[in-house]
């Protein structure tokens, strides 16, 4: 990602306008992603006091968020001065500006976007199973084989556990085509290396070769792709570079997003897709430029062939701008304006990918209007004459709805702590908030709040099996995407007090995803059959953990006669969930492949500290700079 300035500064303050392409206030362009994925950091902002230098800013105009100038007015120097030692972290520094970074071209060694992108490369190795992680997504991978070989999406001896009857009595799949299409690049490339002559012995062993190589490559693409977007997307809410690297590190190592790094649902795919929205569409209400609006526009769209609820997200990309604006105090004909510029591009392409989705929708029910969860339910109904017509929305809605909240196998707040600090920090620092993160801090929230009502009376309202509140956890990791960094910035206003608070939640939370790697999820599903309900999960885990380290399982009361129901499952809920220890476990790999696999695990884990050692030091040097 390239950030430059743009020209030198020509627009005239009183008269400037950043919501135009060819006139932002603040002279800076942000040019594409794709045409160059790095960024120049360790050059300083450069300001004199009572203002921006003029080489920095045209004089007199207020940094925003995104590095641009305040819509309604043109503040003063004294202004934007007191300003900038309020919001940034006390000092009159000023805010570091995405253009700013440009101004020096470090080496590749302290460029941290490309540092941030090797350290979610390295994450997201080291984490991996071999396994996919879950039944949903070896059904979705099954149906992108299908896709190019002659197997069919679901196998008859699947069903009625799975699968529904679709044109011609053919049996289906009840998910969007949207992870089946992420999956199947790498399904071809693993089908082709698992025919390798070298692994003719192995066969089809769990963890097969081909499920090795795409949870791999699908993990690593999204990990490194989120950092780079993450960071950019920080970026333009003018954070420095060492908030926002903050930021990113949070994100992928202390909420939820770590976790299904290892296990591949389709939360980490939304949410990469989701984001990339939002940085796209925020780029455009800042420079006007129509083809970032496009891109994020189809990213969203592209969402929907994944999940259609992922619509709530469509929604609240949209309330984002909105927000931006009004808070800004944009308003008549120049808020009409924007609106139906934004409108002009962004309905088109939402058009284009349902119409996609009902096409898909068509090829295997033979209808443009129902959806699969209407072909699933009739189908149940069917089979099951005894159950309430309303399934799979018979839950009372209360249960869902505080159970997200309050339960102890799926509290959003026990899973994901951060969200505890991005509560705290709005109810203490709101005032000093500017447009634009008040603006995504309520869109965000609304966009939690409305997952938590739609799936309050869904059959399994948490997402069944999963690490937390699977149907949720993508909205709460992005209300509490900007806890770090605001943490960092507010340091000095906050006092002793928050600060504290927000280093025990943030230690907490890292402890929490943690732990959530260290066995497959199936085992506390297990035991709580044992133990019964509610059962706070967490400490389940933790007890777990040194139960199995210690080899106090049975002393515990932790093994029980379930846990050996089906030895495919007992085989993989008895030891450490890496690839290594997999391997181990099953007995099938060749012990110098177990050594081996080893050696590259340890490898990968001293590179990651490494990396993340140099981009401590990275970060320290743009401080000192």
């Amino acid at each position: 990602m390239l950030f430059r300035l743009g020209g030198n500064s020509t627009a005239k303050a009183r008269g400037a306008d950043y919501g135009t392409a060819n006139a932002c206030s603040s002279g800076y362009k942000l040019e594409q992603i794709e045409s160059d994925i790095f960024i120049a950091a360790g050059a300083k902002s450069r300001t004199i006091k009572g203002g921006f230098h003029a080489e920095s800013s045209p004089k007199g105009m207020l940094p925003d968020d995104g590095g641009y100038g305040s819509h309604s007015q043109v503040r003063p120097e004294r202004d934007t001065l007191e300003t900038m030692r309020s919001e940034d972290t006390g000092t009159n520094r000023g805010i570091a500006h995405p253009a700013s970074l440009n101004q020096t071209q470090p080496g590749r060694s302290r460029n941290p976007m490309l540092l941030l992108a090797i350290a979610a490369a390295l994450i997201a190795c080291a984490v991996q199973s071999g396994e996919l992680g879950s039944a949903d997504t070896t059904h979705r991978l099954q149906s992108a084989h299908a896709f190019w070989t002659s197997e069919p999406p679901v196998f008859p001896s699947e069903f009625p556990d799975f699968g529904v009857h679709g044109r011609n009595g053919t049996l289906q799949s009840w998910y969007g085509i949207g992870q089946s299409l992420l999956l199947l690049p790498s399904d071809i490339l693993g089908a082709e290396i698992q025919k390798a002559h070298v692994f003719a012995h192995y066969g089809e062993t769990d963890p097969s070769v081909r499920d090795i190589v795409v949870c791999t490559i699908t993990n690593v693409f999204l990990s490194v792709m989120t950092a780079i977007f993450c960071f950019r997307f920080l970026r333009q809410f003018s954070f420095t570079v060492t908030q926002a690297i903050a930021g990113v590190l949070a994100l992928q190592l202390a909420t939820t997003h770590l976790h299904y790094t290892q296990n591949m649902m389709e939360n980490n795919y939304i949410f990469l897709l989701t984001l990339i929205g939002f940085s796209y569409q925020f780029d455009w209400l800042r420079t006007g430029n129509r083809r970032s609006l496009l891109y994020g526009s189809a990213a969203i769209g592209l969402n929907l062939l994944t999940r259609l609820t992922t619509g709530l997200d469509l929604l609240s990309a949209g309330f984002f701008v909105f927000l931006v604006l009004w808070f800004e105090k944009v308003r008549g004909r120049e808020l009409l304006s924007r609106c139906r510029g934004y409108l002009a591009i962004v309905l088109p392409v939402y058009f284009l990918f349902g119409i996609l989705d009902r096409l898909y929708q068509f090829c295997r029910f033979g209808s443009f209007t129902n959806t699969y969860v209407s072909v699933v339910a009739h189908e149940t109904l069917q089979r099951h004459p005894d159950w309430p017509k309303t399934y799979p929305f018979e839950t009372p809605f209360h249960v869902g709805f505080f159970g997200a909240f309050f339960a102890p196998e799926k509290s959003i707040f026990l899973f994901d702590p951060l969200l505890i600090l991005a509560i705290l920090l709005a109810a203490t620092q709101w005032k000093r908030f500017r447009p634009a993160t008040r603006a995504y801090l309520v869109s965000t929230s609304l966009m939690l709040f409305a997952y938590i009502c739609f799936y309050a009376r869904y059959t399994v309202w948490s997402g069944d099996a999963s690490w937390g509140d699977r149907y949720v956890s993508t909205s709460v990791e992005f209300a509490s995407l900007l806890a770090i960094p605001l943490l960092l910035r507010f340091r000095r206003e906050e006092g002793m007090l928050i600060w504290t608070a927000g280093i025990a939640l943030l230690a907490i939370s890292l402890f929490v995803q943690l732990s959530s790697l260290a066995f497959w999820l199936q085992l506390e599903v297990t035991q709580m059959q044992t133990l019964g309900h509610p059962t706070f999960v967490i400490v389940l885990r933790i007890k777990n953990i040194f139960a199995f380290a210690f080899g106090h399982m049975s002393d515990w009361g932790l093994s029980s006669p379930t846990m050996t129901d089906d030895p495919w499952d007992y085989a993989h809920i008895t030891c450490w969930n890496f690839l290594p220890f997999v391997l181990q476990r099953i007995g099938e790999a060749p012990a110098w492949v177990v050594r081996m696999t080893f050696g590259i695990w340890f490898a990968l884990l001293a590179a990651l500290a490494a990396t993340l050692v140099r981009i401590r030091n990275v970060a320290k040097g743009l401080d000192r700079a």
